[in-house]
């Protein structure tokens, strides 16, 4: 069933369509930084592209758009992944990889593709979906985790395998063409956003990083580890980048017993 936008999971802890954001009072036709409140972490957006994160920052900025409360009009520059999509894509078949999507116009660099929309399921509903999975079964289910100042994680999960978007289609690489940035519109649950993390050409595939860390922290000698010792039960990735790493990117916590 197809779906723009995340809806309640079959848990229905929580409700990613509630609003509990409070809007910003502006009232000109586009927010501006240190005077609206939707802008506290900084602009988001410079010209409909995500502004880059500085080098010197360690993690990714946040980042809140103006939402349904606010006074600001329908144009303001801070609501881009709330428009949904801008660009023609086209779901094809790939070669190895099962269904893929492409784009069939330039992308450039920065602009927002599209979400990663489904279920928003708890942890345990989505521990559930995985158990129950077979090795022939394709796992659409993604866990996104966000470190916060206080050292506290917020988790995610979103599965798009019976209610979602084109997002489901996109296929893993390596070295990937978009980046997942978490973006908040209307409360604390998140839409997960695919930007262009460089000029995509028309007919390209597009395709992000699975576990991450693309445009993220690198991986941990205690992550290697932990997927040298799970890799019999991965599977192989085919993206056919020069720094392939053989197998598609594996979360065990949601295979480990409660």
């Amino acid at each position: 069933q197809y779906s723009p936008d995340n809806v309640a999971g079959a848990d229905g802890d929580i409700d990613p369509t509630e609003i509990t954001f409070p809007g910003c009072p502006c009232l000109s036709s586009s927010c501006v930084v240190h005077a609206c409140s939707c802008l506290c972490h900084g602009e988001n957006y410079i010209s409909l592209c995500l502004r880059p994160t500085d080098e010197e920052e360690e993690y990714a900025r946040p980042v809140f758009e103006c939402n349904a409360m606010c006074q600001c009009s329908e144009s303001c520059q801070n609501r881009v992944v709330q428009r949904g999509l801008q660009f023609r894509l086209e779901v094809f078949k790939t070669e190895k990889k099962g269904w893929g999507l492409r784009t069939l116009e330039f992308i450039a660099k920065g602009r927002f593709v599209c979400e990663y929309a489904g279920e928003v399921l708890g942890f345990n509903e989505a521990r559930r979906r995985i158990q129950a999975q077979t090795s022939k079964d394709s796992n659409y289910i993604i866990a996104v985790r966000e470190h916060l100042h206080s050292g506290r994680i917020m988790e995610t999960f979103v599965d798009p395998t019976y209610i979602g978007n084109v997002g489901r289609f996109l296929n893993h690489s390596c070295e990937p063409n978009l980046f997942m940035v978490p973006v908040r519109i209307d409360s604390m649950v998140p839409k997960l956003a695919l930007f262009a993390a460089t000029d995509i050409s028309a007919g390209e595939e597009l395709s992000y990083d699975y576990s991450g860390r693309f445009h993220n922290l690198p991986i941990t000698n205690r992550e290697q580890k932990s997927v040298e010792e799970d890799n019999r039960l991965r599977k192989p990735c085919y993206c056919g980048s020069r720094t392939c790493a053989s197998f598609l990117p594996w979360d065990s916590s949601l295979f480990s017993a409660p």
